[in-house]
């Protein structure tokens, strides 16, 4: 009877208000100085970067690993976007608030374009959360702030346009954290980032154009047309995908008959996460051929796929398939809700997004492994960030942070992280400076790599 009462004089105290949950946040700058995010010194137990990166690689599809070697090698920033793990470790010893979130994990500037939602809204907004895990909201942010300098590097801007344009994502998510905080959780729900609202915004015309011209040719393409011709062929009437080795292939350690059980055991268990109405969608497709495709970079060497279906000769729909791994996260955050990995990113992604694929699901397959499906392409934006000059770099930042903002405000507490930010500039000035200190030791790890493939003790495949 005591615990009823007491849970009844709960209710009617009521939650606090978003006023006692900003002063809550504005008290945790006792605790942690806004200026305690500036700067980056290595610390004295950090673990060497390429034994990191090789702990990494452990049940990757060994064969690929070397590919994912060789696109790291590239440049600072293609080797950034492959050192999730190292900066994972380098983050958890950073100063943070408490503050947790669904964050990201892999918060850089080219995990963030434009997509089709169920309505055929192309959206703006985060796209890859492999790495997807409860976590201090701080990481995804000097994660973004530190891509920005080292992109702008990459693209030869000085030194103070670099740290601008990671100081505007800070500014960004600061701002639109605070406009969130004032927001009810519904509004917050709804809120979309729509492409065409965002071409208001750039000023410059040749920009505007090419932004309206990429959103032309997403909006005009389709499976049939677009990805059939590239991806698949007929071949003696069978529907075949196209093997383009070592990144497009099939596999053929298993006789057929048992490989396609192995594919309809997996296919029907992803086929359970779905909702009722998606259900029905997809049994009207057939699946047709199933191959081994690489992508990205951090993914490299994970068993990631595609999945040609039909529904009748001209009706084709490809899905992706992706295996997931442990967040990189978890040894520092701490270990998933979900036992299936695949539903951990689903789930993530699924909260943190305005709108997600319609096709997502996860399976589990042969010897354990966790994946998830979602459409291979679907009216797809892809950052274009190699041709954009130090103003547009800065006005793609503010894009990346409040979308970033919006995917934190969702999960996590606006008003505590409002109250902690302020309104002043002193936390996107420290996390400026933590950007272009995490940049010069992206430079110096990614420097280890090109000595460790040198002196050849790691094998590093270019394409």
């Amino acid at each position: 009877m005591a615990t009823t009462r007491q849970a009844k004089t709960k209710r009617r105290q009521g939650l606090p208000t978003r006023e006692e949950r900003a002063a809550a946040g504005r008290a945790l700058r006792d605790k942690v100085p806004r200026e305690a995010h500036a700067g980056w010194k290595p610390h004295a137990g950090r673990r060497d970067p390429i034994a990191a990166l090789v702990e990494s690689s452990k049940g990757r599809i060994p064969q690929l690993v070397p590919i994912r070697y060789g696109r790291m090698l590239q440049s600072p920033f293609t080797f950034y976007r492959g050192a999730a793990a190292i900066m994972a470790s380098d983050l958890a010893t950073t100063a943070v608030t408490g503050i947790r979130v669904q964050a990201c994990g892999d918060c850089h500037l080219l995990n963030f374009g434009g997509f089709a939602t169920p309505e055929r809204r192309v959206l703006f907004d985060i796209n890859d959360f492999d790495e997807t895990l409860p976590a201090p909201w701080e990481w995804d942010v000097k994660r973004l702030a530190a891509s920005f300098v080292i992109a702008g590097r990459s693209n030869r801007f000085d030194a103070a346009d670099a740290r601008e344009s990671a100081r505007e994502a800070a500014r960004s998510y600061r701002e639109q954290i605070v406009r969130h905080a004032a927001m009810g959780a519904l509004e917050i729900w709804y809120e979309r980032l729509e492409f065409d609202e965002l071409l208001a915004h750039i000023k410059r015309k040749k920009l505007r154009k090419l932004v309206e011209r990429l959103l032309e040719r997403a909006a005009s393409r389709s499976s049939l047309d677009y990805d059939f011709p590239k991806l698949a062929t007929v071949d003696n009437g069978r529907y075949r995908i196209r093997d383009n080795p070592p990144l497009i292939y099939h596999q053929t350690r298993w006789e057929e008959e048992k490989y396609e059980r192995i594919v309809d055991e997996a296919f029907a268990k992803y086929k359970e996460t779905l909702d009722d109405d998606m259900k029905a969608l997809v049994d009207r497709y057939e699946i047709k051929d199933i191959a081994v495709k690489v992508v990205g970079i951090g993914s490299v060497g994970t068993r990631c796929g595609i999945v040609l279906l039909m529904a009748a000769p001209d009706d084709v729909l490809f899905l992706q398939v992706k295996e997931a791994r442990p967040s990189v996260l978890e040894a520092y955050a701490g270990k998933s809700a979900y036992p299936n990995r695949g539903r951990r990113v689903v789930e993530g992604q699924r909260l943190m997004q305005a709108a997600s694929d319609m096709f997502l699901g996860w399976t589990r397959g042969e010897q354990g492994r966790h994946f998830y499906l979602r459409q291979l392409r679907d009216m797809k934006i892809k950052p274009m960030t190699e041709v954009l000059d130090p103003a547009a770099m800065s006005g793609y930042a503010r894009w990346c942070g409040w979308a970033l903002a919006r995917a934190h405000a969702k999960s996590g507490d606006a008003a505590m992280i409002a109250g902690y930010l302020g309104k002043s500039g002193v936390f996107e000035d420290a996390i400026a400076s933590f950007a272009a200190a995490y940049a010069d030791q992206n430079e110096r790890d990614h420097a280890a790599l090109l000595a460790a493939v040198r002196d050849g003790k790691l094998e590093a495949i270019t394409e």
